[in-house]
């Protein structure tokens, strides 16, 4: 489990395809503290770490993850929002993200608003899929704060220092991002859907 504060933005340094899977590995300021099998949140996808050397470390993704996530966009030197999983009795500073990214958005628009930034998703609003006003989200791992939301749309506000130490400051009109929606809304979504059939 990940409360969708970032740790690092990491560099990706060399990408590895193996039959379907795509290894991927990255440089971050906490390499050296990682082990194998442990779970890190890649743009908050949960992946396993199954390679340690010379400061750099590996993950490797499938291709369910490939086709749910971004991650199948990555080129070599584009930034990644990690996370590691949480501690037993740890503060819950963000939300509860699983790392089981739900489905991808484009970026429609950036704006700067006097020192912040806005930025406006559009996503598929499959059933169970949706945001809501104040609610959480889970944009590329970070736990951010739903404003403007719409069926099929939504808006976040980026602080100076989220901009500058994730990947938002990547981020433009075109870019694909991973989405997780709130866990919580997710099932209420799902009892009432229940109780209507």
């Amino acid at each position: 489990m990940f409360s969708g504060i970032v740790e690092d933005a990491a560099t990706v340094v060399a990408l590895r395809k193996s039959q379907e899977n795509l290894h991927i590995t990255l440089r971050c300021a906490f390499a050296h503290e990682l082990k194998v099998d442990q779970s890190v949140a890649h743009n908050g996808v949960c992946l396993t770490v199954v390679e340690l050397a010379d400061g750099l470390y590996t993950v490797t993704a499938i291709q369910e993850t490939l086709l749910k996530s971004n991650l199948g966009q990555l080129r070599v030197g584009d930034k990644v929002n990690l996370e590691r999983s949480m501690k037993l009795g740890d503060r819950l500073d963000g939300h509860i993200v699983q790392g089981h990214v739900d489905q991808t958005a484009r970026c429609v628009e950036r704006r700067e608003a006097e020192g912040s930034w806005y930025f406006r998703f559009e996503y598929d609003p499959e059933p169970g899929n949706m945001t809501v006003e104040k609610g959480s989200v889970s944009v590329n791992g970070v736990s951010l704060t739903v404003v403007n939301s719409r069926r099929g749309s939504f808006e976040v506000a980026i602080i100076p220092y989220t901009f500058e130490h994730t990947n938002f400051h990547q981020i433009e009109p075109g870019t694909v991002v991973n989405l997780e929606f709130d866990i919580l809304g997710k099932y209420i979504a799902q009892i009432l859907e229940r109780q209507r059939a």
